[in-house]
């Protein structure tokens, strides 16, 4: 087929050929395709003189002139007349170098994808604003970019590939906000359902899932102060997130729309900022098209869900919490995305993004396609896309999704439904190779962020540095704690002196990882229950049941993480499709709970015994571990520096016990310094002391003891400075 056949039929592959400008001995011959076009004229691109017109080829939408006055470096504008209208162009084609400028060593780093592919804003010659488009499609036979600004018509502006499997085009007079696509025809010249731009940094909603071309320039940062200061040592400092789902954390009172990020600025934060969190997780913020999914399958990688606003608004959501002292943290999902027509499934056709064995490359659990970690391609994708969040977005940390079903090839399969690696085994090599790359690429570049893992098996080293065998993790959450201990909760305490050990055991292992304690959405949909529901027992034991508990955890050794509505102590398990339960707050009991909760927060942050030494195993001693017959159990958390002690101590019975002694280390007073059955908190109020002189009588192994009231179903903790 002729190149003039194959701009006929939308299935050109190297346009720059046959289109744009070329020296001739007579001067600059132009060649135009416009289909329907009726006449094409030609200008200066600074001038409204016509120079002349170009004259119909043989094939239809073919235009070609020669102009001796135009120089090899002029720019020249295209003024093409339709039946019903004139419509005037800088020529897209006589951009051939800056079209290919895009992939100028694209392939080298991985910041360089997001930083010369998609839909970047350039300057040309004589200041002329444009959009340079450069996508991906290596087995593609054709691509053309389609958008409000060619009415979306997939014969007009085909793109060029290139050596690389990249295809590029320079689209002056589009501008940021345009909606655009791309048209691709598969190797056998089959035309795709559009596909929006997997480097897209802005996407529409449904029904037309469009890109939308956004300047990431444009925007002005004011959050200087968190950005110089943010680099401290997050491991010996506190931090208590707090994960929300921006959908559903608050809604307007109609509840048919969603609060904006602008409105999440001023709501969302300040809350926050008043219950003492350190950090925000958000659950995926990357474009996804199904609200049910939460996000956790996303399509657009590279762009905040528009449900909630515009990139810039993004922005000022994130710069809000900066300015107010709060890190965020969003959830980051390389392991899968789904099979939507418009994303990255079958891209070209071809297996670009995923494996193409569904042995490999479907994921039987959540019905959704699997990257494949070992192609350079996607590798850079996925890289990139991480750097992208914290560059551009100011993004403080990656928590990453299904980390345990990206590093076992077995995961959720059943025996003959998944492939060995070259060892015979299960581990996925080429998997593990990524996530070290991407922790690496993250610390090297950003080494004041940090990155967790959302990670279920007793894999080693899951943050311990690359260089000594690890993944390269930050952080780890504490899926086994996090089980153990509810299960343990959620029985009566009547049985609760046959499973102590589920209480106890979390510390054998304790310093294997840098752990973050997580009790989070995954713990109350589905069937779960709220919190609150899984406690035992009548109304007030139930709360007194979360109160004891929610101090155990803000006690035990690793940084803390609660999701939204556990501060409320809600009565029914996250519904994403409504609002959380603010109307509790009416009464006394959510109060107490979230009054707790605020003073959780600001005693964790006030004393370094309880965050200081979370990973280092000098920070915790025992005071008993095996008090199974009354299910008390007790520890003491030291500072640094081992000025500050801090006795926590869970009474895991109703039964109240008065003349408890427990050992201590110092001969020195002890002060009482939370007592979740306080009345403020919804407590009983049952009557204890505040002071508690040390006695010389060795109990627990250590030295000197002091005599306590336990309250029932309470936790305690009791200070020495």
């Amino acid at each position: 087929m002729h190149i003039e056949q194959q701009l006929a039929w939308a299935s050109c592959t190297n346009p720059f050929s046959k289109l744009g400008k070329f020296e001739t001995p007579q001067g600059q011959r132009i060649c135009v395709w416009r289909p329907d076009a009726t006449l094409v004229e030609l200008s200066l691109a600074d001038s409204e003189v016509v120079l002349g017109r170009l004259e119909p080829d043989q094939e239809p939408g073919l235009f070609e002139g020669t102009f001796s006055e135009l120089q090899d470096d002029m720019l020249y504008c295209l003024h093409v007349h339709y039946q019903d209208r004139v419509e005037k162009h800088l020529d897209p084609y006589q951009f051939k170098t800056q079209a290919f400028s895009a992939v100028h060593f694209i392939d080298h780093q991985p910041a360089n994808l997001y930083q010369q592919g998609g839909a970047q804003v350039i300057t040309l010659d004589g200041g002329h604003q444009a959009i340079r488009f450069c996508v991906f499609a290596p087995n593609a036979s054709a691509v053309s970019v389609i958008g409000d600004f060619n009415r979306w018509d997939g014969r007009l502006h085909p793109l060029e590939k290139t050596q690389i499997g990249y295809w590029v085009l320079v689209m002056p007079e589009v501008v940021a906000g345009d909606r655009y696509k791309f048209q691709i025809k598969d190797g056998c010249g089959n035309t795709l359902p559009h596909k929006a731009d997997p480097l897209g940094y802005q996407a529409e909603q449904y029904p037309s899932h469009a890109s939308v071309v956004y300047d990431h320039n444009e925007y002005q940062w004011q959050d200087e102060s968190w950005m110089a200061q943010r680099g401290y040592d997050k491991y010996h400092q506190p931090m208590s997130i707090y994960e929300v789902h921006l959908g559903s954390w608050r809604k307007p009172d109609d509840e048919r729309r969603y609060l904006s990020y602008h409105e999440l600025a001023d709501t969302l934060v300040p809350y926050a900022v008043d219950m003492g969190y350190t950090h925000l997780e958000l659950m995926p913020v990357s474009e996804f098209p199904f609200d049910g999914s939460w996000g956790y399958q996303p399509v657009g990688m590279f762009a905040p869900t528009s449900r909630f606003g515009t990139p810039d608004d993004f922005k000022y959501f994130v710069d809000k919490c900066h300015q107010s002292g709060l890190g965020v943290i969003i959830d980051w999902v390389p392991a899968h995305f789904p099979e939507d027509g418009h994303g990255l499934a079958r891209f070209d056709g071809s297996h670009v993004y995923e494996y193409d064995d569904p042995r490999r490359g479907w994921h039987p659990d959540w019905n959704s396609c699997i990257y494949d970690f070992g192609k350079d391609s996607v590798r850079q994708f996925l890289v990139a896309n991480a750097l992208f969040w914290l560059d551009k977005f100011h993004i403080d940390g990656l928590r990453v999704d299904a980390v345990a079903s990206m590093l076992y090839l077995d995961y959720s399969r059943n025996e003959g439904e998944w492939i060995p690696n070259v060892d015979g085994g299960n581990q996925n090599y080429e998997a593990i190779s990524l996530l070290r790359w991407m922790n690496e690429e993250v610390y090297r570049h950003f080494p004041d962020a940090m990155t967790i893992a959302e990670e279920s098996t007793s894999f080693a080293g899951v943050s311990r540095p690359v260089s000594s065998g690890g993944l390269g993790f930050g952080f780890k959450w504490n899926m086994g704690w996090m089980h153990d201990s509810l299960s343990y909760m959620s029985k009566d305490p009547a049985y609760r002196a046959h499973h102590h050990g589920q209480l106890t055991f979390s510390m054998v292992y304790a310093y294997d990882e840098n752990f973050v304690l997580p009790l989070s959405h995954d713990e109350v949909v589905h069937g779960k229950g709220s919190l609150l529901e899984k406690m035992p027992g009548d109304e007030w034991q139930a709360a007194a049941n979360l109160r004891t508990y929610a101090a155990y955890m803000f006690g035990h050794p690793g940084k803390k993480l609660n999701f939204m509505g556990n501060e409320l102590a809600q009565f029914k398990e996250w519904n994403h499709d409504t609002s959380l339960d603010w109307h509790l707050l009416e009464y006394p009991k959510h109060q107490g709970i979230q009054h707790l909760y605020r003073t959780l927060n600001r005693l964790y942050r006030q004393h370094p015994a309880l965050y200081e030494l979370d990973h280092d195993h000098t920070g915790f001693s025992w005071i008993d571990l095996s008090n199974s017959g009354q299910s008390v159990v007790s520890f003491i958390r030291h500072n640094k520096k081992r000025t500050q002690q801090i006795c926590v101590i869970s009474n895991m019975t109703a039964t109240p016990y008065e003349n408890f002694r427990i050992g201590v280390e110092s001969d020195k007073d002890y002060t009482l310094l939370l007592n979740t059955d306080d009345e403020c908190f919804w407590g009983s109020g049952y009557a204890v002391s505040t002071k508690a002189r040390a006695q010389s009588v060795p109990w627990n192994n250590l030295p000197h003891s002091i005599e306590v009231t336990l309250p029932p179903l309470a936790t305690v903790y009791w200070i020495c400075e």
